[in-house]
């Protein structure tokens, strides 16, 4: 399967909603993938709890390298 993104992240949920927050502020629209919070929105358990994956377009992934090294 081919995909236009990549993930630039994985782990907890709390550092992954950092991330999106500085790539925000170069204003690049990240995707956070956190099964955890879909499964509890659905009424299901999950046993990855605090566990989060961030994703930017293949387009957009030199700028966000560079704007989370900063």
């Amino acid at each position: 399967m081919d995909s236009n993104y990549t993930r630039i992240f994985i782990g907890n949920t709390a550092e992954a909603q950092s991330i999106v927050s500085r790539l925000k502020d170069v204003n690049i629209v990240a995707v956070v993938k956190d099964e955890a919070e879909s499964a509890r929105l659905a009424g299901f358990a999950s046993s990855m709890l605090g566990q989060a994956e961030v994703y930017v377009h293949n387009d957009e992934l030199e700028t966000a390298e560079k704007a989370l090294d900063a």
